[in-house]
């Protein structure tokens, strides 16, 4: 069944700066990633930590330690996976936490594995227990028990593993048990990324689609981005998309911001449903607080949508805050929607 499209080419409903992605979305996007550290853009630290790790394990002819990557969507866990086993001329077996139900689900990936292989477990914390003590030990000691039978008669049978490495990536760290935190090598938190980092993001992937940008173009569309290279790289599409119709052949700061304000992304990264959540705390609410409730029954969202999608990225900014009696509209928001914030008592 075909999708409705709205005027500007967008389904209805759909967020320019999600972290869903579209299936076209993800084809251009891995066409978009990095293939080796050299070419991984921002992430520093991290990026030296793990250079250092993978050369040791080169140096001594082993697989490399198992790596626990964390830290919000959209920053390159996945690419980081992807480019560990490039760096180690490994095959990468990609598989997610909720697809991860039974013990016996994560039995058949283990056996199945090849000596040295790169096993990318996404959302590692949101597997089921019985499958996660089981991976401690084939994380510690490359073997699985294996349950024949049940009751009285059930029996176990010890299956040993090649040597692999496991690349866990989680948005919520918080929620790993300190057991299965314990037994990777390395961990890596990675961080928002600075404009100046997402200009280079973005000037990468214009290069590779072969786009004519200006510097102030780059800037424009990087301060637009949220500190993430998934959403920048999507504004840089849809900047092309508006380029071509209009037959723009260089884009400027004009151009770009004039392209992401028909898309709803303001100056500041925020998209519709962010400007709604603050008008209504504002203009409804008088600024707060209010029951995160109550706020999603006047954007004519779900709670849960006001709380994971739009919320955490208005704290961050500083534009809403959380109290014990609800959320609150900061000086920042009253200022971002062009109001004068009220006098504090």
């Amino acid at each position: 069944m075909s999708q409705l499209h709205n005027a500007d080419g967008q389904i209805p409903g759909q967020r320019l700066v999600s972290m869903d992605e579209e299936p076209e979305e993800k084809m251009i996007e891995a066409a978009l990633r990095p293939k080796s550290l050299d070419d991984f853009v921002g992430q520093h630290r991290v990026r030296q930590q793990l250079s250092l790790v993978l050369e040791a394990s080169r140096m001594r002819g082993r697989s490399a330690d198992h790596v626990l990557l964390s830290g919000p969507p959209g920053l390159g866990k996945t690419t980081l996976a992807m480019i560990i086993a490039a760096e180690m001329d490994a095959p990468l077996r990609i598989t997610s936490g909720p697809a991860i139900q039974h013990s016996g689900d994560l039995a058949a990936i283990l056996s199945s594995l090849t000596p040295g292989e790169v096993l990318f477990l996404d959302e590692i914390h949101r597997m089921s227990r019985p499958a996660e003590e089981m991976l401690y030990m084939a994380m510690e000691d490359f073997r699985v028990d294996i349950v024949v039978g049940k009751g009285a008669g059930a029996t176990s049978i010890p299956l040993e593993l090649p040597p692999f490495t496991l690349v866990g990536a989680t948005t919520r760290a918080g929620l790993l048990p300190g057991p299965l935190r314990d037994r990777f090598g390395f961990t890596g938190h990675l961080e928002f990324y600075s404009v100046t980092e997402l200009e280079s993001v973005i000037r990468r992937s214009a290069g590779l689609m072969e786009l004519s940008i200006s510097p102030a173009g780059f800037t424009e569309i990087a301060g637009r981005s949220r500190g993430t290279p998934r959403i920048a790289n999507r504004l840089l599409r849809r900047v092309r998309d508006w380029a071509l119709v209009n037959g723009i052949n260089r884009i400027d700061a004009t151009s770009a911001a004039t392209a992401l304000d028909m898309y709803e992304v303001d100056e500041r990264g925020l998209d519709r449903l962010d400007r709604a959540v603050l008008e209504a705390l504002i203009n409804k609410f008088g600024g707060g607080p209010v029951g995160l409730s109550t706020l999603a029954i006047a954007v004519g969202e779900e709670t849960e949508t006001v709380e994971t999608v739009a919320e955490p990225y208005l704290v961050r900014e500083g534009l809403i805050g959380r109290t014990p009696r609800g959320r609150v509209a900061l000086p920042a928001a009253w200022q971002h929607l062009g109001l004068a914030a009220p006098e504090l008592p």
